[in-house]
C-alpha cells in the first residue's frame, strides 16, 4: 500500500541558501539516505525471520503501520534540528523495514522470489539515479508539482487502505503502477527543492526522498510478484 507520508513538510517559505550550503544539505541528504538503508534491510530481515508482520491480520497491520509511521514522522519533525534527529529517523526506517517484511516474505515464498526482489531493488536504484540526474539538469521551478503529486498520493492512500479489505489483485496492480509514477516524480520534486535551496534541513529532505524510494520499491515488488511470480 502506498502512502503519501513524504508530503507532510511545508513546501513554501524556506530561506534561499547559498550554493555551498545547498550542496552541503544535498550531500548530507545522500549520506543519510544511504545510511537509512541499513536499518531498513535489518528490519525487513527480522520481520521475515520472525514472521511478526505476517502474524498480524490485515486490519491490525494497517493500524500498526499508520500509528507507528505517523507517530515516528511526528517525532522526526520535532527532533530534526537536534542531535536526536538522525537516530529517530533511523528508528523510523527500521520500523518501515519491519512493515515491509510481509510483502518481502510473500515474494520470497515464490520460487523466483529472490530474483524478483533484486529486480525491484535494481529498478528502484535506476529510478533514483534517473530522478537525481534530472534534478541536476532541469532549470525550471518544479514547486508547482507538489500540490498535484500530493493529491495523487492521497488518492492512492485512500484506495490502498480500501484494498486492504477488498483484496483485489487487479486493483493492487493498478495502484502499484500509478505509485511508481507518482513517487518517482516526488523524488525529482524533493531533490530539486534541495538543489534550489527551498529545503534547508537534510533530515526532512532525507525523510521525503526515503519514503518515495520506499513506495517505489514496494510498488515494483508488488508488480513483479503479481505479474512475474512463479510457484513452481
Amino acid at each position: 500500500m502506498s502512502t503519501p507520508l513524504s508530503q507532510t513538510a511545508a513546501y513554501y517559505g524556506s530561506p534561499v541558501l547559498s550554493a555551498a550550503e545547498r550542496n552541503r544539505v544535498l550531500r548530507n541528504t545522500y549520506w543519510l539516505l544511504a545510511l537509512s538503508m541499513v536499518p531498513t534491510v535489518l528490519g525487513a530481515w527480522i520481520g521475515v525471520a520472525t514472521g511478526l508482520a505476517r502474524a498480524m491480520s490485515p486490519g491490525v497491520g494497517l493500524v500498526v503501520f499508520l500509528v507507528g509511521s505517523f507517530g515516528l514522522m511526528f517525532a522526526i519533525e520535532k527532533t530534526k534540528n537536534s542531535a536526536a534527529g538522525v537516530p529517530v529517523l533511523l528508528a523510523f526506517t527500521f520500523f518501515m523495514g519491519l512493515m515491509l517484511s510481509r510483502l518481502v516474505g510473500a515474494v520470497l515464498g515464490l520460487s523466483n522470489g529472490a530474483n524478483l526482489i533484486m529486480l525491484a531493488f535494481a529498478g528502484t536504484g535506476g529510478v533514483f539515479f534517473a530522478m537525481a540526474t534530472l534534478s541536476s539538469v532541469i532549470k525550471r521551478d518544479l514547486s508547482g508539482m507538489g500540490r498535484w503529486l500530493f493529491i495523487g498520493a492521497m488518492v492512492l492512500m485512500v484506495v490502498g487502505i480500501a484494498n486492504v479489505f477488498i483484496q483485489s489483485s487487479a486493483l493492487m496492480m493498478a495502484l502499484s503502477v500509478l505509485a511508481v509514477g507518482i513517487f518517482s516524480a516526488f523524488i525529482l520534486h524533493d531533490l530539486k527543492r534541495v538543489r534550489d535551496g527551498e529545503e534547508t534541513n537534510y533530515i526532512t529532505a532525507t525523510l521525503g526522498v526515503y519514503l518515495s524510494l520506499y513506495n517505489v520499491f514496494q510498488s515494483l515488488l508488488a508488480i513483479f510478484g503479481l505479474g512475474g511470480g512463479s510457484d513452481d
